[in-house]
């Protein structure tokens, strides 16, 4: 078992590369100074400390006072950033992280896999290091592809950039073609990797992955088109991958090694996730060694990037019907209780998952309140995110930057039960007993009735699929709202990314109702109805921003033979 360390070291004879850290083993720079040392190859402990590195991409929560892959993507119909969070991109950059840093990454992994070739390692752990290599490469492509669409391909060492102008600097893989070679890396790494605990490399950890990627890529396939994503719809692709993505989740889901724990927002707010019977893969902190800052920015003053009135509106009611339908009391005004305005009532009538996610409490410029017990907190939309907190650290370990110690998860049973489901509702093979051994399972821990195969209409359907799709993907935005940027690339993947145009949909930036505020601050905007407009700046939909912009420098260095995406 190759358990990650909390603090990843370099150590071990690293001395056959030259680099400035860890962290930047194999920038540009250092690239043509990076010597392929067969004993470096041939050494277990110098191999394992090498792949170790690649554990530091799986952001999590972050590290210190960065930002993670948890509630600070916000770029999307769920939250409201007060800063305000236009496009990831509106211009074309001269240099992009984006861009840069997977490639950093693969080049770490193509080292590896090259130098393990004439390893005098045992078979077994040559084949599980190199899967452990395949398996980051695939990861890295993904993220990739997902922004770019084509990206060049590479596979083998780039060890002098003059040298190699044509591979790094070359015309741009067919992005499909691309993602058939992520499937591959995908495959070995379940092949080989074997068990493992839950931070270490695992086929288990592998599967998830790969479920997650298969969705997206069978789903990205079905829904493209040539207008906006420069790719018609390939449906025979889309199939082969819903059912790439059904085989992997099947194997997790009835293997016998996972189930939903009790509660939802344990997975979330934890301080040790290693015996969590949901986690398949998660990031380790340790309370005064590594720590982030995500409970940090949830539990104090910073003023939080608050749910939209869409998002909120977007969970059913305790009698399984959405807004428009549902015999429950719809009422949403805040109560003032105690000196604070009380939605608690509200939050009783819908999915529990909302509870969870959510102060019980509006708070707002002016109106503040302490889940610390020491921090006044408020929100751009009026609604605090509370799921990340966890009231057993002590509170000076909660509110400040650099200090929380939560687990995060990485990949977990609950998306997976997501991905199946929505897969097999996509290739029309869902049935009954899937929804209840996946969907359901989820609606249970939410307090809602269990979904059927053919749920009443919604009349704000708006996204043209059956009612089924539209109330799985009800449930997948509810219980992963806020997280790790699923709902941006869900929507990309949909074809559904005009749904972050404001002046369409102005509910994506509006929040709580406050007309009933006494004293209002003057600095708030009311819609007619009473709702907070939280940002008033605009985001338009233009279709070329279903891929980023390729880096100018880039186009630059290739002499124009890697080429900029449409629109840019």
């Amino acid at each position: 078992m190759k358990l990650f360390k909390s603090i990843i070291l370099c150590g071990l004879g690293l001395a056959t590369v030259s680099l400035s850290s860890c962290d930047d083993m194999l920038t540009k720079s250092e690239r043509s100074k990076f010597e392929l040392s067969q004993d470096f190859w041939n050494n277990a402990n110098q191999v394992a400390s090498y792949s170790n590195v690649m554990y530091e991409q799986y952001s999590g929560y972050g590290t210190g006072g960065g930002a993670g892959w948890f509630y600070f993507k916000s770029l999307s119909d769920d939250q409201v950033n007060p800063s305000f969070d236009n496009w990831m991109f509106t211009s074309v950059p001269g240099t992009s992280s984006y861009w840069s840093t997977p490639y950093t990454e693969i080049r770490r992994c193509n080292y590896m896999i090259t130098g393990l070739e004439n390893s005098t390692l045992s078979d077994a752990d040559k084949k599980y290091y190199l899967a452990v290599g395949r398996l980051n490469r695939a990861w890295q492509y993904y993220q990739l592809v997902r922004m770019y669409g084509d990206v060049q391909w590479l596979d083998e060492v780039i060890l002098d950039a003059d040298d190699d102008n044509d591979l790094i600097y070359g015309t741009r893989t067919d992005r499909d073609v691309v993602m058939d070679k992520v499937l591959d890396d995908l495959d070995y790494a379940i092949a080989n990797l074997g068990s493992g605990g839950k931070n270490s490399w695992s086929s288990d950890m592998a599967r998830a992955m790969k479920s997650d990627i298969c969705l997206y890529e069978g789903t990205y396939c079905k829904y493209r088109t040539q207008a906006d994503n420069n790719k018609a719809p390939d449906s025979s692709r889309a199939e082969r991958y819903l059912k790439e993505c059904q085989s992997a989740s099947e194997d997790l889901i009835y293997g016998g090694n996972y189930e939903l724990t009790e509660f939802y927002g344990e997975v979330y707010n934890s301080l040790d996730l290693s015996s969590n019977k949901e986690v398949i893969f998660f990031r380790n902190y340790v309370k005064d060694l590594q720590m982030h800052s995500t409970v940090d920015y949830t539990a104090s003053s910073s003023q939080q990037r608050g749910i939209s009135k869409d998002a909120f509106d977007a969970f059913l009611f305790r009698d399984g019907k959405p807004y428009a339908t549902t015999s429950c009391d719809k009422t949403d005004h805040p109560v003032l209780d105690d000196g604070h305005y009380s939605i608690h009532d509200a939050l009783a009538e819908r999915d529990g998952r909302l509870s969870v996610l959510l102060d019980p409490y509006l708070c707002f410029k002016g109106y503040g309140w302490q889940r610390s017990g020491s921090m006044m907190m408020t929100s751009s939309t009026g609604y605090n995110i509370a799921k990340y907190d966890n009231t057993d650290m002590e509170v000076d370990y909660r509110i400040n930057t650099s200090k929380n110690y939560t687990d995060a998860p990485i990949f977990w049973l609950a998306v997976v039960y997501l991905n199946y489901a929505e897969a097999k509702a996509e290739l029309g093979t869902l049935t009954q007993e899937d929804l209840d051994e996946t969907i359901n399972k989820l609606q249970t821990r939410a307090y809602l009735p269990g979904m059927t195969l053919t749920p009443d209409a919604d009349p704000y359907n708006n996204m043209g699929v059956s009612n089924l799709l539209w109330e799985i993907r009800r449930c997948r935005r509810c219980e992963l709202m806020t997280d790790n940027w699923y709902r941006y690339w869900d929507l990309v993947r949909w074809h559904q990314l005009d749904l972050l145009d404001t002046s369409k949909h102005p509910n994506i930036m509006r929040g709580a109702y406050l007309k009933d505020v006494v004293n209002l601050d003057s600095s708030f905007t009311l819609d007619d109805q009473g709702y907070v407009i939280a940002v008033s700046t605009a985001r338009t939909y233009d279709k070329k921003y279903y891929l980023n912009p390729i880096p100018s420098s880039q186009i630059t260095l290739s002499n124009g033979a890697t080429t900029q995406n449409p629109g840019w």
